[in-house]
């Protein structure tokens, strides 16, 4: 299997996997890249997974659909393009000879789903929409910290070789943010240096691996003091919602 983010407008990327016959994407927010790459390598769409309703994500699916036959596999809980299978977590997606599980993550919209499978002979891949980036979390724009918590805890717990494929390229930023909350993480350091050579070469920095987030990504250390720490002295008003993790998205939405 061939795993390739196909960029897109100014940050996002359409994950494509294919067998050097058919693929499928997710989240295809724009049908162009997709078809330019269908028609280059001489693959056929069999399936487009879709992670949660905003735009950027949603708006290629009927081009795709209309011009390739392909089935589309989407949240239960939220608006999508119709036609569409609708999943929701502990459901399981066949595709490509891979069994995707669904793993429900609400927090950044409220129907929000993962697919997590396993690669024979490869490492397990995960499609995590805008649940989690690498080194930092997607806003909270319809569910609560305590879902969004969750959630990432749950993907916390996948097989550390996980590749952890994010649908946008937040990474500098994120660890900009993550080095002000623990700048003694010098795994955390080393990360950031390792992105910056790919960034600066034109690479994605994704995908990430579970073992890598648990280790640089504030979001899933908020039990450790140093984060607790420093989330404290962020609320040191004592204004924030109770929590760490909280405390943290909070400030990084308006972190610059």
């Amino acid at each position: 299997m061939k795993l390739i983010p196909l960029p897109a407008f100014s940050d996002n990327y359409i994950w494509m996997i294919h067998d050097g016959l058919k693929a499928l994407v997710v989240d295809p927010g724009d049908a162009q890249p997709v078809m330019d790459t269908l028609q280059r390598e001489g693959l056929e769409l069999q399936g487009i997974l879709v992670t949660h309703h905003h735009a950027d994500h949603t708006d290629g699916v009927d081009t795709l659909r209309d011009l390739t036959g392909a089935m589309v596999f989407g949240p239960q809980r939220e608006s999508m393009p119709e036609p569409i299978e609708r999943q929701a977590g502990g459901d399981t997606v066949h595709l490509l000879g891979l069994d995707f599980r669904v793993i429900d993550v609400p927090g950044h919209t409220a129907g929000h789903i993962a697919y997590y499978a396993e690669v024979k002979g490869e490492a397990p891949v995960l499609f995590c929409g805008d649940t989690l980036f690498s080194g930092g979390c997607g806003r909270l724009f319809e569910g609560t910290a305590d879902q969004m918590q969750a959630s990432l805890h749950r993907l916390s717990t996948l097989p550390g070789t996980t590749r952890v494929c994010c649908a946008h390229e937040y990474t500098m930023g994120n660890l900009k943010f993550a080095l002000e909350v623990e700048p003694d993480n010098l795994q955390l350091a080393d990360y950031q240096r390792r992105c910056l050579a790919l960034r600066e070469h034109g690479t994605p920095t994704l995908p990430s691996s579970i073992e890598t987030e648990c280790l640089i990504n504030p979001f899933l250390r908020t039990d450790q003091p140093t984060i607790v720490a420093s989330a404290k002295r962020f609320d040191a008003t004592g204004t924030a919602q109770h929590g760490a993790f909280s405390t943290l998205r909070q400030w990084k939405n308006q972190y610059r």
